[in-house]
């Protein structure tokens, strides 16, 4: 019988970094394990909120928190920063003092960081909300598949295998249908 494994935890330490970097003791550890879900959530429904283009689209390829005694630093890798923030600082001081509601903490500092990835369309999961866009505005799904192909051919992308499933086009019998363009091995744990 094949074993399900989670892709992020297969890769970690060979070609993909932790997106939380701190210690607790093991009677904190839940707790900060749900502050930084709280965090993530917060941002997340900010850049809902405050998207100057009001399209389905959130941009955000990974929220990274690093914790310290006294600080909080998150880092916030995103695809299309234009789309969020007209003031850049402005902007960000807004995002601090909602995700500081959103969570309690006395003694520490907040810091957070926009960074801009280079090639939005090659993360997985901007692609995946451009996709989900697409579908929305009942573009075709093979259409919407192949223009996530062409896009991330343009990122300089290996391989890619997308698939999509449901009740395709409105039809009553739900249906799995995928595309795969480049190499895509089975397993890349090589690095």
């Amino acid at each position: 019988m094949g074993k399900k494994i989670n892709p992020l935890g297969f890769r970690l330490g060979t070609n993909q970094n932790h997106r939380s970097l701190w210690f607790a003791q093991p009677k904190s550890y839940s707790r900060d394990l749900q502050e930084d879900e709280k965090i993530r959530d917060c941002i997340k429904n900010y850049v809902q909120k405050n998207r100057r283009i009001s399209s389905g689209f959130e941009g955000i390829a990974h929220i990274e928190i690093q914790k310290k005694i006294d600080l909080i630093q998150v880092i916030i890798h995103i695809g299309f920063p234009n789309l969020l923030i007209e003031g850049r600082t402005r902007g960000i001081y807004e995002l601090q003092t909602d995700v500081k509601k959103g969570f309690h903490s006395v003694n520490r500092r907040l810091n957070i960081a926009i960074t801009r990835v280079t090639k939005p369309y090659g993360q997985p999961n901007i692609l995946a909300e451009y996709i989900a866009l697409q579908l929305k505005n009942r573009v075709s799904f093979r259409k919407a598949m192949k223009r996530a192909i062409e896009l991330t051919e343009q990122a300089d992308t290996k391989g890619i295998q997308v698939q999509i499933g449901g009740r395709i086009d409105g039809k009553e019998i739900a249906r799995v249908e995928w595309v795969r363009e480049g190499r895509v091995p089975p397993t890349n744990h090589s690095g």
